[in-house]
């Protein structure tokens, strides 16, 4: 017997997908299916305004600051690649010293953030995984 996956991928195999409904169009996500119908408009005037979820502002707070920090990082470590061997070898290294040491103090607040976040969201498929400023250096 086949399973459902099997199933599934013959039936993609045979183009029996191909004559949907709205086949290459974007979904439409404006609506939320399980979304109580008697705060749908409520919620509708919100969003249009701007506002959302405390829970989902957080989130976006903290991947702008986390941007923010990998940008400024790599600035840094741009300078030091273009200004290697013209300049005294001991103020380049401090330097990257210095904005390496700032990035990891960065990551150490947004850790803490993210630890704050993940008790908020209502669900664990929302949570954030912890930032790690090693990982983070050895992929610049």
């Amino acid at each position: 017997m086949d399973s459902s996956e099997d199933q599934i991928r013959k039936a993609m195999e045979a183009g029996q997908f191909d004559d949907l409904p709205g086949k290459g169009k974007p979904l439409n996500l404006d609506t939320n299916p399980f979304e109580d119908q008697s705060w749908r408009m409520a919620n509708q005037v919100l969003r249009n305004a701007g506002f959302t979820l405390p829970w989902i502002e957080a989130r976006q707070e903290i991947e702008r600051e986390l941007e923010a920090a990998r940008l400024s990082l790599r600035r840094a470590w741009e300078w030091r690649q273009a200004n290697t061997g013209k300049q005294q070898p001991a103020l380049i290294q401090a330097e990257w010293a210095r904005a390496e040491e700032a990035f990891r103090q960065q990551i150490s607040v947004l850790n803490k953030r993210i630890l704050s976040y993940n008790l908020q969201v209502p669900r664990d498929q929302f949570q954030l995984l912890a930032l790690d400023a090693g990982r983070e250096i050895d992929r610049l």
